[in-house]
């Protein structure tokens, strides 16, 4: 097993031509070549070669320099050197460094001192530094300020050793005198850090008797203080009153990172709602700093007071939103995220005038990513104007103003807020219509197109407004028809209407012609002008560009968006206009639209046909014009719009109940007593320490206080490691967070025996790799210890930790080796169900590169319960409404969304189909995700999973 060690560098093997070389030019004079020669031994030592032929060469020959470079080289090489036996007794020879690190104790260079001093502190073994005590001590009142920092630290190493107490019994007494007399703020520092770790009591006493001049005090002695006030009060709460005020204090010290520090010891140690609104003041304070990461890790501690705090967090809303000023796009995204969900209706009529400035800021081009940034605008008004609807008109005919924004993912959430707006607020439905009709001609994107004419089809309920409606998509369609076969006599006649020859597809008849030779071939004057720029309608200022471009380009499916637009709004005319001459006239328009459509699609001179979807669907509309009955009108005029309607309240009806089901979390009885014990003694209390301990008192009383939810959940995440047989019992409890994995192992030693040298051997399999290897204990007869292992996880994979311990007793010579049970470590830990908009889901499924289809193989016959099944197995939140599942049809269709803790998105999508003849359900499960590890090891999952009901 490899040693652990401070650094690591790649070195080739070591040979012993290489070792004789090193040898060689260390016992020269050439002062370069000692450093280059010490460099190479280095290197090989710590890839494990032992060279114990250079020990007494380096004694001899590198010890006496006076170079810096090579003093510097030789501590190193002197740190990770073998000091010791296989019994773990100190080497004789080592007896020869004593000598030299006293000298450079007592040198007269202050460099040498100083990194002698550091060398000193990762030194264990009690036989070499006992010599060096009272060189060491003598160093603490050096007048040179880089000697004393680093000869206090020796002592608290020192101190902290098995025997350190033996060597130095005094050492807080004397630290203690040096703090007190002590100038420079790096030693004051690790002077009260030596008390703190050493003498806990000592530290504590200093720190009261000096409770007003904290503030005055540097910044590093500061931040010790802070870890100093956490350990105190995490061990006895009772006394947490008496530190919070010097947290207070500290609050306005001059140095950020001790605010930073200030205000979270300040959430860690109280409730107090003075407490936490200092505490978010100060992080909304430190939003003004130019570094990005620091802003987004501010944001998460305010993201985390959201959750815990929320009543108090409403009033910094403002605070919050000044995050928006930032370029960075992360930065803005997460603010809003925090906004939004800080909106009350006290506050959203400032939250959204602040969004609406925003979003007039975009329209200039200084900022970078601006269409992005719109976009997340337009998606923070939408959700503000769901949650308020009062807020809705002052926002929806600024937004519409983007509907031709050439950020095509902004205008679609433009016109997806118009279409919800206009659902849900009947009283903007005339202002609204009225003003999409005006911007209509705008709209460039062939998507936004669709749902703008969707919302005209389906609100344009007057007669002026059907009129105008029908109206303003023939404008934008232009002349017709758009596509004309002429003859070739008929050349002046094309002349007289180049209107139709600049915005149509204009074609002559095919003749022969005589060639050269005098062969006959055919010849064709195509004139194929329909793709060109769009041109103005005659009289009119409005552009005919959008509509009638996006079509000639082969977009049909837009073109079987106009018909049933316009299929609509005839019908709905027949209900509101008197005048059949009128009806039939705008009848007969719509057809020839229609027929014109079908007419294009069916030339050859597209690039692409139209689809058959796209031509049944148009050939529908002209049957329905043609021959209308009431049942078709009642689908048509009415049904449509409560299909969204029904949506819309469906939407509303899950957020609730997601709503009510955190509300209803609760940890006591509604009848329960609260016994408010300190109101009864408040003589003595500051404000601040009566709101906390009455926090205190509520959480008590509603069992947040307890830790049995905790502590259960705990036992259940336990895992065993070996069997209740083995000499040596071992357990671990698992904590996946984030890009750590963190084992605590608990070891017992079952035995009447002392275990030497006992190890835990850990190895890893998948994208899983071991930060350090734990080191040796030694475990007393029936004793315990906790070992902490730190695992790295680099993708979101399914992996496997496995290994044994090893331990030595005196009884038996060789080594025992008691194997582990494996511990999986399970993709599921990793993934947790999100939500995202079906336009989002949609964006990301066509943009991953990365799919792993699976096939269905169940036993399952429900189309539902499977689907229950798969949402269960795999810890998914399925993004396809309930009532869109309803009913029994033989075929399913559903998608499934979740995120991983590395923000790795994880699309699934289910296509199930009931076979008529056996029942049983056939199709595929596809999954798609950015990175490759992720859809494998959920299509692993889903493979396993999905044959049984219990899973």
């Amino acid at each position: 097993m490899e040693r652990s060690s401070t650094l690591l560098v790649h070195f080739d093997k070591g040979t012993p031509a290489l070792a004789n070389e090193i040898k060689l030019a260390l016992e020269g004079n050439d002062v370069v070549s000692k450093i280059d020669a010490m460099k190479k031994a280095i290197m090989l030592l710590l890839n494990g070669e032992t060279l114990p032929q250079l020990f007494i060469t380096i004694v001899r020959y590198v010890l006496p320099s006076e170079d810096h470079t090579i003093q510097k080289l030789l501590l190193l090489y002197l740190e990770i050197i073998d000091k010791t036996d296989s019994t773990g007794r100190v080497l004789p020879e080592m007896i020869l460094i004593c000598q030299n690190l006293r000298n450079n104790l007592q040198h007269p260079n202050e460099y040498i001192r100083g990194v002698t001093l550091r060398f000193l502190c990762r030194l264990s073994e009690a036989e070499i530094i006992e010599p060096l005590i009272p060189s060491i001590l003598s160093n603490i009142e050096h007048r040179h300020p880089f000697i004393r920092r680093n000869a206090i630290l020796a002592v608290m190493s020192i101190y902290k050793l098995p025997q350190g107490e033996q060597l130095l019994a005094d050492a807080p007494e004397v630290i203690e005198r040096i703090l007190n007399s002590e100038q420079d703020p790096s030693a004051r520092r690790n002077a009260f850090l030596m008390l703190f770790t050493c003498a806990q009591d000592r530290a504590v006493n200093y720190l009261l008797s000096h409770v007003d001049k904290v503030q005055d005090w540097p910044e590093q002695l500061q931040m010790v203080v802070l870890d100093l006030i956490r350990k105190v009060c995490r061990s006895n709460r009772a006394e947490k009153g008496r530190y919070i005020k010097i947290i207070i204090s500290l609050l306005s010290a001059p140095s950020t990172a001790v605010i930073y520090e200030c205000a979270g010891t300040l959430v860690s140690l109280s409730s107090a709602p003075t407490a936490i609104r200092a505490a978010a003041n100060t992080y909304c304070q430190l939003l003004s700093q130019s570094d990005n990461n620091v802003k987004l890790i501010v944001l998460e501690r305010l993201n985390e007071l959201k959750s815990s705090h929320r009543e108090i967090m409403v009033d910094m809303i403002m605070d919050v939103l000044r995050a928006l000023s930032s370029p960075n796009v992360d930065i803005r995204r997460k603010t809003l995220d925090i906004a939004l969900d800080l909106i009350t209706p006290r506050n959203v009529d400032e939250v959204v005038l602040t969004l609406k400035k925003e979003v007039v800021k975009t329209q200039s081009g200084e900022l970078e990513k601006n269409g992005e940034y719109r976009q997340m605008l337009v998606q923070a008004i939408h959700t503000c104007a769901m949650k308020f609807p009062e807020v809705a008109s002052t926002v929806v005919h600024l937004l519409m103003d983007f509907l031709g924004d050439s950020n095509v993912a902004s205008a679609v959430d433009v016109v997806l807020f118009v279409r919800e707006i206009i659902e849900t607020n009947p009283k903007l439905r005339v202002s609204i219509i009225t003003r999409l009709l005006d911007t209509f001609y705008q709209i460039r994107a062939a998507r936004v197109c669709s749902c703008a004419l969707w919302i005209i089809g389906e609100y344009c309920l007057s007669l002026s407004e059907v009129e105008n409606g029908i109206s303003t998509i023939k404008q934008c369609l232009g002349e017709l028809p758009f596509y004309t076969a002429v003859e070739e006599g008929d050349g002046a006649d094309a002349i007289k209407r180049p209107q139709q020859i600049n915005s149509s597809i204009t074609v002559s008849s095919r003749r022969p012609a005589v060639l050269a030779d005098g062969t006959y071939a055919t010849q064709s004057a195509a004139s194929e002008t329909a793709l060109s720029a769009p041109v103005l309608a005659p009289g009119s200022l409005v552009a005919v560009g959008n509509l009638r471009s996006l079509i000639l380009s082969g977009d049909f499916f837009l073109g079987a968006v106009v018909s049933c637009t316009l299929t609509k709004l005839v019908l709905r005319l027949e209900e509101v206009q008197p005048s059949k001459t009128e009806l039939n006239k705008f009848c007969s328009g719509a057809l020839l639209i229609m027929v014109s459509m079908l007419q294009l699609g069916q030339s050859s001179y597209l690039p692409h046909p139209i689809d058959n979807d796209s031509y049944e669907r148009v050939v529908l509309c002209i049957r329905l014009l043609c021959n209308t009955g009431d049942e078709i009108r009642r689908i048509w005029l009415q049904s449509c719009r409560q299909s969204f309607a029904k949506m819309l309240a469906d939407k509303q009806f899950n957020e609730t109940e997601e709503f009510k089901a955190k509300a209803q979390i609760s940890h006591a009885q509604p009848d329960d007593l609260i016994d408010f014990y300190h109101l009864k003694s408040r003589k003595g209390m500051s404000q601040l320490e009566l709101e906390d301990e009455v926090q205190d008192d509520l959480k008590r009383a509603t069992g947040e206080f307890t830790m049995d939810a905790d502590e259960a959940n705990k036992l259940n995440r336990i895992l065993q490691l070996t069997g209740f047989s083995d000499p040596v019992y071992a357990e671990a409890y698992v904590t996946v967070h984030h890009y750590d994995i963190v084992l605590d192992v608990t070891v017992i030693n079952r035995t009447k025996d002392t275990l030497q040298n006992l190890c835990l051997e850990l190895a890893t399999m998948g994208d899983l790799k071991l930060v350090e290897r734990p080191q040796n204990y030694t475990l007393a007869p029936e004793s315990s210890k906790q070992i902490r292992a730190n695992i790295k996880v680099s993708s979101t994979e399914t992996g496997v930790i496995f290994g044994n311990i090893v331990y030595e007793t005196s009884n038996v010579l060789e080594r025992t080796v008691v194997v582990l049970n494996d511990i999986h470590i399970d993709i599921m830990d990793y993934i947790s169900p999100a939500i995202c908009a079906d336009v989002a889901f949609r964006n990301m499924w066509a943009e991953f590169e990365w799919e792993n289809k699976v096939a269905v193989n169940t036993v399952l016959q429900n189309e539902k319960e499977f689907l229950d099944h798969i949402i269960k197995s795999t810890n998914m939140k399925c993004l396809t409404a309930p009532s869109a599942l309803d009913g029994e049809c033989g075929f399913l269709a559903a998608n499934l969304y979740a995120k991983s803790v590395f923000g790795e998105d994880a699309l699934v999508n289910i296509s199930i189909e009931k076979q008529s003849s056996d029942g049983k359900l056939s199709g595929y499960i596809r999954i798609r995700s950015k990175t490759q590890g992720i859809a494998l090891s959920l299509g692993d999952k889903i493979t396993l999973k999905q044959k049984g009901g219990s899973g």
